[in-house]
């Protein structure tokens, strides 16, 4: 098949990245069908209604915040119609760590400055840390700056801290809640060279360290628009079809559900990790490939929602936490209009996985009255639990190529996106690239 008009590209799974992948095609004007098992768009990232008192309810399955460096997913946005200014709230870089009620450390950094001179500002006058701590964060800085946040050689997080004389209290209020919150991997395990990636977007400029905090349900934000987005544009979407089998040809492959075979031109395949053998019956070349991803480890995440009293609110829109089981709160009234609706993040594994949802709710809900007490008894509670929510970043990671031996047969993912942890950004990074593989 040659040319433009005798491409028809199958994008398998419709995840971030397959998603990202078939908007990036629609918008190349090559025809593309989306296929995936489920009922929804979306894959891990998505909303879910609940009831309560016969009220419907729209949650996301987890509470997740973007960056400004966060380009490649800005980019698709306004390619569907959807502005940042609509999708989120802007905040200027503020970390601010609660130890129950008083704040443990608080980082700003100034708007007027251009990085990297807003950083050192911001860690100079930084509050929890000590002056010989900051003069360490500042040094460590510095040299990540001077060696382009590259490393020879990866080693766990923790270790390289330690190695670069950051103390106890500095990892404890800065580096693990930020390994936390872009890993999900704990910090004694987690990919140097992946965080130190991270930590070169984010503080490139002074922008890209800005958080952007969704003001939409992720279906709002990601899966609705992008559906209306291909519907538009010739492309043709496939729900509650699992995909059994993709069998090549000289020419072409038959992409197989239990109803339907589906000719492809060319094929990328967007599933996760964890489900990719299940699609290699007659792909025997990517055995190497499922090998590597079937000895992946996974994290979870826990979304804990807490519903106060209506007018209940918190002092800004996300705070940390330390000392708890809590890791970050966020006050969906004030993001999303959901008022006195609070959504509490822990991620990674760790000793909240011991409690039942129910003790889990009511420790969190403890650990918030603690740092605000001001809040009532909630009303409502709903733990969402994403037990294999992402692989785990750890040391070394092995991560496949977009290209696989197979011609015109293309993988996309997170785990593919090999200097990212296992994010939005890196799923829509690794779509894109897929899609523009393709000629």
């Amino acid at each position: 098949m040659t040319g433009l008009a005798h491409k028809h590209v199958v994008v398998i799974g419709a995840g971030m990245a397959g998603m990202a992948a078939a908007t990036r095609l629609a918008e190349r004007g090559i025809e593309t069908t989306l296929i995936e098992a489920a009922a929804h768009l979306g894959g891990r990232a998505r909303s879910v209604a609940i009831e309560h008192n016969s009220q419907v309810i729209q949650l996301d399955n987890g509470q997740h915040i973007a960056l400004g460096a966060y380009h490649e997913t800005l980019k698709l946005l306004a390619t569907v119609g959807v502005q940042e200014k609509d999708a989120f709230l802007r905040v200027r870089l503020n970390l601010e760590m609660r130890d129950g009620r008083k704040t443990a450390f608080n980082l700003k950094t100034p708007s007027w400055l251009p990085a990297p001179l807003n950083q050192l500002v911001g860690f100079l006058t930084c509050t929890g840390l000590s002056w010989h701590e900051r003069v360490t964060v500042m040094s460590l800085m510095l040299k990540l700056k001077k060696d382009n946040y590259r490393l020879n050689d990866d080693v766990q997080l923790s270790t390289f801290l330690q190695q670069n004389q950051q103390s106890s209290n500095v990892i404890a209020l800065l580096w693990e809640p930020l390994c936390l919150a872009a890993l999900n991997t704990p910090i004694k395990l987690a990919s140097s060279k992946i965080f130190l990636n991270v930590l070169k977007d984010t503080f490139e400029n002074k922008h890209n360290s800005d958080f952007l905090l969704p003001k939409l349900d992720l279906s709002q934000l990601f899966s609705q628009p992008i559906a209306r987005y291909l519907s538009a544009n010739q492309g043709n979407v496939i729900l509650n079809q699992r995909v059994k089998e993709i069998k090549p040809s000289d020419n072409d492959y038959q992409v197989v559900t239990k109803e339907k075979s589906v000719e492809a031109s060319h094929v990328i395949i967007a599933l996760s990790p964890a489900r990719l053998r299940s699609v290699l019956g007659d792909l025997p070349k990517l055995n190497c490939i499922a090998e590597q991803t079937d000895d992946y480890n996974y994290q979870p995440i826990y979304t804990i929602y807490l519903q106060y009293a209506y007018g209940i609110t918190l002092p800004k829109p996300m705070l940390g936490l330390v000392g708890g089981v809590c890791q970050w709160v966020f006050d969906r009234g004030i993001l999303c209009g959901q008022n006195g609706l609070m959504a509490v993040i822990i991620s990674a594994q760790g000793k909240h996985q011991q409690y039942t949802q129910d003790s889990l709710a009511l420790r969190v809900a403890q650990e918030l009255r603690d740092a605000f007490p001001h809040l009532t008894k909630p009303l409502w509670h709903k733990v969402i639990a994403e037990k294999r929510a992402t692989f785990s970043c750890n040391v070394d990671l092995p991560r496949p190529a977009h290209i696989t031996p197979y011609p015109r047969l293309y993988l996309a993912g997170d785990y593919t996106y090999a200097d990212y942890p296992a994010t939005i950004e890196g799923a829509m990074r690794s779509g894109v690239a897929c899609a523009n593989l393709i000629k």
